[in-house]
């Protein structure tokens, strides 16, 4: 493992972010001058990618390795989750802010639920951000940070105001992560802020052709939902206004505001 950097700019651990959205917010970060650990599951080559490229837009670190900065752990093992945090530390010297991105989205119901389904999509996308937002701000007190220096954005989902039964297991687990920004801006704050951002209907999936995305996209009082640039400049907004704290900004162009019955995917 390489020696921390010195003098090092502030530096945020995105989860997630090899692939999509993730991808972007790390990209975005990077533009704005942020170091950015990258996180991943099982997506190492676009990690590695990810890496690379947010090195290209940060001049001041064009000279180390991506392999640096990126780092496999499996959300859903609390132990994995609870080494992940110290390991960027060690690797970086030190760690400003978490971006919760990676999340598990897989098809239940009313019909199909099951505590198994429950306890999976919980632990990767509750328990995960819970425990990396804990070892922030023990990471914060270790290194005597200052009042509002750190962050953690959670990325939530439009569909929290907006409630069809469709995706049971991942819409409570998102509930409940909402729900935790409330409570850890009240256990952590002086030193990090807690932030939600949620997101309308963004990019498309296997379930979505082009054209029905189009469609759905278009689906909102302004006529349109919420771009990969709206949703990534908020991040970085949230980032760095030192005022905000224990809310969840909304970014989907007013589609929390029309009722749907089904979820975007299976409409």
């Amino acid at each position: 493992m390489s020696a921390p950097l010195s003098s090092a700019p502030r530096t945020a651990l995105v989860t997630g972010a090899g692939k999509r959205l993730g991808r972007e917010i790390a990209l975005g970060l990077a533009k704005a001058g942020w170091r950015v650990a990258v996180h991943y599951r099982s997506s190492e080559s676009e990690a590695l990618q990810t890496a690379q490229d947010c090195l290209a837009l940060n001049a001041a670190n064009s000279s180390i390795s991506p392999q640096t900065f990126i780092f496999q752990a499996d959300l859903a093992d609390e132990a994995a989750t609870r080494q992940l945090l110290p390991r960027v530390v060690q690797q970086l010297g030190q760690v400003d802010a978490v971006v919760n991105s990676a999340a598990l989205f897989e098809h239940d119901d009313v019909e199909s639920f099951s505590y198994a389904n429950m306890a999976q999509h919980w632990a990767s996308n509750t328990g995960a951000a819970i425990v990396l937002a804990q070892a922030l701000h023990q990471h914060g007190q270790a290194r005597g940070a200052q009042a509002a220096e750190s962050v953690v954005i959670n990325m939530l989902d439009q569909k929290l105001w907006n409630p069809n039964p469709d995706f049971l297991s991942y819409t409570l687990s998102k509930a409940a992560l909402e729900s935790a920004n409330t409570l850890l801006a009240q256990a952590l704050a002086p030193l990090v802020r807690v932030v939600g951002v949620a997101p309308g209907l963004t990019l498309t999936s296997h379930m979505l052709d082009d054209d029905k995305f189009q469609q759905l996209h278009k689906l909102s009082p302004l006529g349109r939902s919420s771009s990969v640039a709206d949703v990534v400049s908020t991040v970085v907004f949230a980032m760095h206004n030192r005022a905000i704290t224990g809310t969840t900004l909304l970014v989907d162009g007013g589609q929390h505001l029309m009722k749907f019955e089904r979820d975007f995917s299976l409409m």
